[in-house]
């Protein structure tokens, strides 16, 4: 349950208020915590874009996604609406559901199969005056052993005639950490999130964006089902497990990249760089390259390809010497040093209904990510062997995501 259990993860999840046009997608572990986590982000970015005096769009989401992979299967629906007032105001509600379904090397290692549902709701206010967009969020979000609550507040600017835009965030969090089966077990944890951007018009066909963000976490930053593996002479299989110990606090930097390039046929490039370092020792490099191709006058396909690597946190091991080898002391995976390689593909189809009045317009999109992951130093347990001489782990996972958005 260990939060930002990795610098960029490889799991995308989309939240519907980044659907439209040229898709937004924030990517986090597959962690109980690590879901939640991503709303930071989303927050601070749901309602800045790179034109700060338009507000966003009326319009209505309804999105199915699912995340299989490794053992772990994760889906469920989000819904969104949103609504403009007075033509400065606009609000919007979210209302999104993970269902959790977990058999993975680290489960079934250690523990039993589990099943669980995490609910989650939001509400934002995006504030224009002049080109100056302000925006308000709180969200909430529950599950059996994990609550948490979140507000954010970002404010972005436009200036030099339009072409550049500059956006501050800031967010923070409050989450309570239980441990289902144990009622003695209760432990705390806060987040912050400091942002800053700027959007840069280049030429009439190019928009590079350069963000840069911290985070500082405090409190109980474990995952209090997990276990560190250490070299035991007295046991069957040579190792014996014992409670992970992490810090608690934690500190991380990411800077991004982003250019993108319109061509003469409504087609785009686009790239993006992002490097990532904390003071646990993680360093993380992400490229991704993507290209938007309209088919016809409705259809737009998008093709994307991702790079991921890190290198591995400096109190995590696959196999300690001896129990105890360390104040502190992981065998988490995520923080362990792994690259991973996905290939995506989106179809979209906007359609213009003439007989309903209220709608303007309308899009259907369906999105499919297929990730590699490679581990250079967690070994499969499962697969049986010679104590740290056990095969290398790795897996392959699908992200599917299926959306119809809405304006009126």
């Amino acid at each position: 349950m260990a939060p930002r259990a990795v610098a960029e993860g490889d799991v995308a999840v989309t939240n519907p208020t980044t659907m439209r046009g040229a898709i937004s997608i924030v990517s986090w572990p597959i962690s109980k915590q690590g879901l939640f986590c991503l709303q930071i982000v989303l927050l601070l970015t749901c309602s800045t874009g790179l034109q700060a005096t338009v507000l966003p769009e009326d319009r209505a989401d309804i999105m199915y996604h699912r995340y299989d992979g490794g053992g772990v299967e994760v889906d469920g629906p989000s819904i969104l609406v949103r609504k403009s007032f007075s033509g400065n105001v606009s609000l919007n509600a979210n209302y999104y559901i993970d269902s959790i379904s977990s058999a993975s090397v680290d489960v079934v290692s250690m523990a039993s199969p589990y099943t669980e549902e995490r609910t989650e709701t939001s509400l934002a206010l995006d504030y224009l005056h002049n080109k100056t967009l302000m925006s308000l969020a709180l969200t909430s979000s529950d599950e059996s052993d994990y609550q948490a609550e979140t507000g954010s507040f970002s404010i972005s600017h436009d200036m030099f005639g339009d072409l550049t835009t500059v956006s501050l965030g800031y967010a923070v969090g409050n989450d309570d950490i239980s441990r289902n089966g144990d009622r003695d077990f209760g432990e705390s944890l806060k987040r912050q999130n400091y942002r800053i951007g700027v959007s840069q018009i280049l030429t009439k066909e190019s928009i590079l964006d350069i963000d840069w963000e911290t985070i500082t976490d405090e409190g109980y930053l474990n995952n209090p089902y997990r276990s560190y593996r250490f070299l035991d002479p007295l046991s069957e299989n040579g190792y014996g497990f014992q409670p992970e110990r992490y810090p608690n606090t934690r500190t991380s930097n990411a800077l991004a990249l982003r250019l993108k390039y319109y061509l003469p046929y409504r087609a785009a490039l686009s790239g993006e760089y992002r490097y990532f370092n904390d003071t646990w020792g993680i360093s993380a490099n992400n490229v991704e390259f993507a290209y938007t191709h309209p088919l016809e006058k409705d259809w737009v396909v998008d093709v994307r390809y991702r790079y991921y690597t890190q290198n591995a946190a400096d109190f995590y091991s696959d196999l300690f010497s001896r129990v105890n080898e360390q104040n502190f002391l992981a065998r988490d995976k995520e923080l362990s040093t792994f690259q991973s390689h996905t290939i995506g593909f989106t179809v979209s189809y906007d359609f213009h209904p003439e007989r309903w009045q209220f709608i303007d317009n309308g899009s259907l999109n369906f999105s499919l990510d297929l990730i590699r992951f490679e581990y250079d130093d967690f070994r499969d347990i499962t697969r049986g062997g010679v104590a740290g001489e056990e095969p290398l782990y790795s897996f392959t996972a699908n992200v599917i995501k299926a959306y119809l958005s809405v304006w009126y």
